[in-house]
C-alpha cells in the first residue's frame, strides 16, 4: 500500500482504538483491577477461590480484548483482499503490455478507493464494537 494511504489508515484506526480503550476498555480495566482486589481481601477463601474470583473479575476484559482484535483482523482482512485486488489489476495490465506510469497510476487510484472505502466502514464499526462492549457483563 502507497505510503500516504498507509499512514491514513493507521491514523484513522489507531484514533478508534484510542477512542474505545479511553471510552470502554479503561473503565473495565478498572473494574478488574477493584474487584480483582475485592477477591484478595477474602480471608476466609481458599487459594483456589480467590484465583477462581480473580479470574471471573477477568472475563469481562478479555471478552472485550478478545472482541476488538477479532474485528481489527476481520477488517484487516477485507483491507488485505482489496488491496490483493488492485495487485491483480495492475499484473494484469502489466502483462497486457501496459508501461510503468500506467501501473503506478491504477495502482495508485485502486488502493485509494480501498482506502477511502475502508475508512468509511470505521463509524459503522466503531459503533458496533461500542454497543457489543457496552453488552459485556461487568
Amino acid at each position: 500500500m502507497a505510503e500516504a494511504h498507509q499512514a491514513r489508515m493507521q491514523t484513522e484506526v489507531e484514533e478508534m482504538v484510542q477512542s474505545l480503550e479511553r471510552d470502554h476498555i479503561r473503565k473495565m480495566q478498572g473494574r478488574m483491577f477493584r474487584c480483582s482486589a475485592d477477591c484478595c481481601e477474602r480471608a476466609s477463601d481458599s487459594m483456589s477461590q480467590v484465583h477462581q474470583c480473580i479470574d471471573r473479575c477477568h472475563t469481562p476484559l478479555a471478552r472485550a480484548q478478545g472482541l476488538v482484535t477479532s474485528e481489527l483482523e476481520k477488517f484487516q482482512d477485507r483491507l488485505t483482499r482489496c488491496t490483493m485486488h488492485c495487485n491483480d489489476k495492475a499484473k494484469d495490465l502489466f502483462d497486457s503490455g501496459a508501461k510503468e506510469p500506467a501501473i503506478r497510476s491504477l495502482m495508485d487510484s485502486c488502493v485509494g478507493s480501498c482506502v477511502d472505502d475502508h475508512v468509511n466502514l470505521i463509524p459503522s464499526m466503531t459503533r458496533r464494537l461500542k454497543e457489543n462492549l457496552d453488552s459485556i457483563q461487568h
